[in-house]
């Protein structure tokens, strides 16, 4: 350990008072877990900060956050608005309500009123609310679906889309430039309440929210449905319980159980290790709820409530988890085929799909006539081109956005995923389905059959610490100095998006594109110590694109030890 990280550590000892938890836990550190906390400072991109929860300049705390938030506020005063003002809301994570109020604190003693959901609340809500009051900016306090020791802060410009990279790069610069000790101040929440700079958001925001959201509904009121099949949802004790439960109920879902042990707010998440929808094994509760009371479908959302899952029943009664790529053809299909019957599906209508979603989506786009724009990972990419539409007066064009990690969004209300409206728009397919005397796993083959058999899986590999960020650095280096195949699969094509490519920003990705028309996609994690490799196969049959999956699989693990 150097000096310089010893004398950050001691100088904490003596002045991180603002949150008594983070001297008892500095008291309790040794040398590894103070080079790990201070050996550099949390640093603040376009998805804000994230990091594991505790003390120390690589941690998420009451001072990460303020210097982020007083930063922020550097960055409001110069967008020059008459009205500086920020919405901020919060899940249920460790810690996400004092680091709201922290926040909110901060911002309101650098002049920036504050627009605080007083209650834990979904991402997309916060997203709703900075176009709702006109904001400057917006944060949500949460780390997703990251495990339990994460909390983050992500950051938002006012057109409720997070924010770009010149912006979040102004910010960080922002920070370097702050003392943790000299330039912040804590207390006075309640004084600010009191005179007007932090202000609590009301019902009436969420109910216009929630009446966004039931317009994307395309099932006609007087469809022949069966509204009562029983439905298992799980907020995995996020913020998603109030808002799903209640759009479904308005929309005649009735027959709706609640897994028991995720349905209330728990940062620790007691049941899951990894509250990620996308891993079978955060579903697999909810899977035993459906069997224990025989339902037909089972829906889960992230902890923030922007990532939507689901599975459904069988003919065997076993459970079918859809992956984020086929639930997101799914919805992409449902959506414009009942546009199309009922003659309101635009002809120059737009999908829009990050470069590692499966390519399924634009070979049904296409069936419709409809243009699929292909932009980078994160959903800031889809926000904006939601905003690009809507300065030209065409937002109407927009139809639906997805990726493969479950975030998908319909309507432009928001500019973020929305577990919410996806959780609606899966119950009235579902049901839709069901009418017709199929489900969702017949509806899903069907499609398979006509466009091909695809298939997508998302490796991912953690690197955690110090050692970790050399190492992921070496393998993503070893990968650009050129791989000629995978699997006996000539690569036809390496794109670097660490340059301009297809005229989208500069990103840290690979793709190799295969002579089969398949691809291997690689990236490091832009909120955890992960790369992950996205491979997509492509076969004859279901099987045949399984086993190609599972050969590229192979490839890529081998060559990720060797490097």
């Amino acid at each position: 350990m150097n000096d310089s990280i010893r004398e950050k550590y001691e100088l904490w000892l003596k002045m991180a008072v603002a949150d008594p938890d983070l001297l008892a836990e500095l008291k309790t550190y040794d040398d590894a877990s103070i080079e790990e906390a201070f050996y550099s400072d949390l640093s603040f991109g376009t998805a804000g900060l994230r990091g594991v929860i505790g003390a120390g300049t690589n941690r998420m705390n009451v001072y990460t956050v303020a210097l982020a938030s007083k930063a922020m506020a550097e960055f409001v005063a110069k967008k020059g608005t008459a009205c500086k003002s920020v919405a901020i809301a919060y899940d249920s994570r460790i810690k996400s309500e004092l680091f709201a109020r922290t926040a909110a604190e901060t911002f309101a003693s650098e002049g920036v009123k504050v627009y605080l959901y007083p209650e834990l609340m979904p991402t997309p809500c916060l997203s709703f609310a900075v176009r709702y009051f006109h904001a400057s900016a917006g944060v949500m306090v949460t780390a997703s679906h990251n495990p339990a020791k994460y909390n983050g802060y992500k950051a938002y410009g006012a057109d409720g889309c997070q924010m770009t990279e010149n912006d979040a790069g102004f910010v960080y610069e922002c920070m370097k430039k702050l003392d943790p000790f000299r330039d912040l101040s804590f207390g006075g929440f309640d004084e600010y309440v009191r005179n007007g700079m932090i202000a609590f958001i009301g019902p009436e925001v969420t109910d216009a929210y929630l009446s966004e959201v039931k317009k994307q509904s395309v099932l006609p009121p007087d469809a022949a449905v069966d509204r009562s099949v029983s439905i298992v949802y799980t907020p995995l004790n996020g913020a998603g319980r109030v808002p799903v439960l209640r759009v479904l109920r308005e929309c005649g879902f009735t027959n709706v159980t609640v897994v028991k042990e995720q349905e209330m707010p728990d940062g620790n998440f007691p049941t899951c290790t990894y509250p990620n929808p996308e891993i079978p094994a955060t579903m697999a509760l909810g899977v035993e709820y459906c069997k224990r009371y025989d339902a037909d479908l089972l829906i889960a959302t992230d902890p923030d409530s922007d990532r939507t899952s689901i599975a459904v029943k069988l003919p065997d009664l076993s459970y079918r988890i859809l992956s984020g790529n086929e639930l997101g053809c799914l919805l992409l299909d449902y959506i414009l085929s009942m546009k199309k019957r009922a003659g309101t599906l635009p002809k120059n209508g737009i999908a829009v799909k990050s470069i590692v979603t499966t390519d399924m989506a634009a070979a049904v786009a296409k069936e419709y006539g409809i243009e699929t724009r292909n932009v980078l990972t994160g959903f800031k990419y889809i926000g904006e081109q939601i905003r690009l539409l809507e300065e030209k007066g065409e937002e109407d064009r927009y139809l639906f956005g997805f990726e493969e990690s479950c975030g998908f969004l319909a309507g432009t209300y928001v500019r973020d995923k929305d577990a919410v409206v996806a959780s609606m728009l899966v119950a009235e397919m579902f049901v839709f389905e069901k009418s017709l005397g199929s489900d969702l796993a017949k509806k899903l083959d069907g499609l398979y059959r006509k466009y091909g058999y695809y298939r997508s899986e998302v490796l991912q590999y953690e690197y955690p610490g110090i050692e970790g960020k050399q190492t992921m650095r070496e393998i993503l280096s070893g990968f650009r100095e050129g791989v000629s195949s995978f699997a006996g699969v000539p690569v036809k094509e390496t794109k670097d998006y660490l340059g301009i490519i297809d005229g989208l920003p500069k990103a840290d990705v690979l793709k190799f594109a295969l002579e089969t028309g398949e691809s291997v996609i690689i990236r490091p994690s832009g909120t955890e110590p992960k790369i992950k490799v996205y491979i997509t196969s492509s076969g004859r049959s279901e099987k045949d694109a399984k086993d190609r999956a599972e050969r590229f699989r192979a490839a890529v693990e081998d060559r990720m030890k060797r490097e």
